[in-house]
């Protein structure tokens, strides 16, 4: 449970900083106020769209490298197996 509390401490300490920035609380320094507001406008959805592509990404990578480990690929097919026999005896055609 500590990594979840440090990740939810960071996560809080961002969003306060992010919003007092955002209500011009807070300045952003060697920055014109007019272009850190545009900047500031749209961050989230930059953060969002980021996060969607680096997941897509490992998610891409790891299909791609999955031949590249032996034993993940050999325990993925026997269970593949393991699951097509289940569906056999319970009458559900398969193949």
């Amino acid at each position: 449970m500590a990594r979840a509390h440090r990740v939810a401490a960071v996560a809080t300490v961002v969003v306060v900083a992010y919003l007092l920035t955002l209500y011009n609380f807070l300045s952003v320094p060697l920055v014109d106020a007019q272009i850190a507001e545009q900047i500031l406008a749209v961050l989230p959805w930059w953060l969002l769209v980021s996060f969607g592509s680096y997941s897509l990404w490992s998610i891409g990578k790891g299909l791609f490298t999955l031949r590249e480990t032996p034993e993940a690929y050999q325990e993925l097919l026997k269970e593949i197996t393991e699951a097509k026999n289940d569906l056999r005896t319970k009458g559900v055609t398969v193949d």
